[in-house]
């Protein structure tokens, strides 16, 4: 008997390809929409997206989301310092704004039925299933509720004339965004295995990065980067073209095993220029601003928002409560980052702000500002619980 209508969210891939034919063959749905989001996907990446969907679905759209992503899920992870187990993250930013892209089509088309491409062994069918969920739709997933082989998928594909990019010799599964680009699969499932230069995309090897160091700058307003070198910017621009500049000086490349949030190990490959660097001088351009104390606390806020930014987890009332207190701290993280990117490093050069609390009067050598005598006292006392205990346990022997 069939079940109408069903929404996919659609990438393009081999994955999210072959449930199209499945979802009718399996499921018994009869119109099949696919629901491809740009979250800045090279434009090829996208184009082919959309010609797929249109060829292979019975309706598709393709949702601009881009400004979108950048306002509410990237500036906010800039401002949290986001960053999972030591890399900036980007897929886990993406994912909750395509569902809810998806759950707008599936309420448009009247469908009461959504779909994804995710295995049952990886940390995206969290995220698309807690937004699905949330607004009340059934969730289909073939390729983790029918146990797919990467193999099989292959061979379903060639037997359905279903054009993908992945073939056996190279099954590399990949997902980009402008914020991040990540590579899994195949040989790369392997920790010990020397990952190939083919993979990367946005990034030059170190070997063959420029021998010239760059000098660049950052700007700043309340958290959010909003100029390089001193031109004005609108945040997706300047993301972009970071990625352009930072990725010819080797800097965003990340190898590592990472636990998924189900416990699992996996290894995975990164790329994310822009993230790398911008990351980096909002981090420098806070301790120049903000108080020991709200960075003290602000590292432990921060830990947490990146968690549930990588579960997925955006409608946790938590979620919006680090938010709020995280906005309040950058209203003053205003100014500006100066960098050398270099063979695949970053560094920070100087940074400048007119919300500083550095004082270069009161920490300087040279000054008289401050009488140091009045140290004196605060040394009498400082310690002073730990001394006594020393003190007694001299005398015990």
């Amino acid at each position: 008997m069939s079940k109408g209508t069903i929404v996919l969210a659609y990438s393009g891939g081999l994955d999210t390809s072959i449930c199209i034919p499945l979802l009718k063959e399996k499921y018994d749905y009869d119109r099949v929409i696919t629901v491809a989001v740009h979250v800045g996907q090279r434009d090829e990446e996208i184009a082919t997206a959309s010609k797929k969907g249109k060829k292979l679905a019975d309706k598709h759209y393709t949702i601009d989301a881009r400004d979108k992503f950048v306002a509410h899920h990237i500036f906010p992870a800039i401002k949290a310092n986001g960053s999972y187990e030591g890399y900036p993250m980007g897929t886990s930013l993406a994912r909750p704004l395509i569902a809810e892209e998806v759950v707008k089509i599936a309420k448009k088309e009247g469908a009461k039925a959504v779909a994804h491409g995710c295995t049952g062994k990886g940390n995206d069918q969290l995220r698309f299933d807690f937004i699905f969920r949330g607004a009340g739709l059934d969730v289909i997933a073939p390729i983790r509720e029918l146990n797919l082989t990467r193999d099989w998928e292959i061979r379903y594909a060639e037997e359905h004339g279903i054009p993908v990019p992945v073939k056996k010799s190279k099954p590399w599964s990949m997902d980009e965004n402008c914020w991040s680009r990540s590579i899994e699969g195949g040989k790369l499932e392997d920790p010990s295995f020397h990952p190939p230069e083919e993979i990367y995309l946005w990034t030059t090897s170190p070997q063959k990065a420029p021998d010239k160091p760059l000098k660049i700058t950052i700007g700043f307003e309340r958290g959010i980067p909003v100029s390089l070198n001193g031109k004005k910017l609108r945040g997706y621009d300047l993301i972009q073209k970071l990625n352009v500049i930072a990725g010819k000086h080797a800097v965003g490349r990340n190898d590592m095993i990472e636990d998924r949030i189900l416990g699992l190990k996996a290894r995975e490959n990164y790329e994310h220029p822009a993230a790398t660097v911008l990351i980096a001088a909002h981090r420098d351009l806070e301790a120049l601003v903000l108080s020991r104390e709200e960075l003290a606390f602000k590292r432990m806020v921060d830990d947490k928002w990146s968690e549930l930014a990588y579960m997925g987890l955006v409608h946790e009332p938590l979620y919006a409560a680090l938010n709020a207190f995280i906005d309040t701290t950058q209203e003053r993280v205003n100014g500006s980052v100066d960098l050398e990117l270099y063979k695949g490093s970053v560094r920070i050069m100087g940074r400048s702000s007119e919300d500083a609390l550095y004082s270069d009067d009161l920490v300087s050598f040279d000054s008289a500002s401050i009488d140091q005598c009045h140290a004196i006292g605060v040394s009498q006392y400082y310690g002073i619980q730990a001394r006594i205990l020393k003190q007694k346990k001299s005398r015990k022997k």
